[in-house]
């Protein structure tokens, strides 16, 4: 009965929140009509989320994010400096094949998600198969370390998580 009524519970979260990012204010109106809008959108579509990914370790979710964020804010700042003061010709763009050990759509998809999000790399493509990515990054010296790097800091991360 509850799955019925509330389908996705964090979907219905983030759409109050965003709704009160939207209009500016968390008084009482937008909260509620966030929280409608929170209840509606998540039932009118359930039927084209048959298949939810089990989440074995909210919290480690947000420990991901988490360092998502900060890899966000530093690359930004290490992109910016590359662009501004690194002579052209001393960039090393590559390109990186990274061999997947997840197996889950969505976990790949947040994994791809989060290499494009990063600035200096973006996610290219996913192999027909689904067990790799192709991706491209500004500069890497060193593209096996770039590889091991995203293997470690997410794919793993998100291995336990998805588990």
């Amino acid at each position: 009965m509850m799955q019925r009524i509330l389908p996705h519970p964090l979907l219905t979260v983030m759409l109050t929140i965003v709704w009160c990012l939207i209009n500016n204010e968390f008084a009482p109106g937008p909260i509620l009509l966030g929280l409608i809008i929170g209840l509606i959108v998540p039932v009118l579509t359930a039927a084209w989320w048959p298949d939810r990914p089990p989440v074995v370790r909210p919290l480690r979710m947000i420990a991901y994010l988490l360092i998502v964020i900060y890899d966000i804010i530093g690359n930004n700042l290490t992109v910016a400096m590359q662009v501004l003061f690194y002579r052209k010709d001393s960039l090393r763009p590559a390109w990186i094949v990274i061999p997947l050990d997840l197996k889950r759509p969505e976990a790949i998809t947040i994994l791809a998600g989060t290499i494009t999000l990063t600035p200096g790399t973006l996610t290219v493509d996913l192999a027909q198969d689904g067990c790799t990515l192709l991706v491209h990054a500004l500069h890497a010296p060193d593209p096996d370390a770039v590889r091991d790097d995203i293997k470690m800091r997410y794919e793993r991360r998100l291995k336990e998580i998805f588990a």
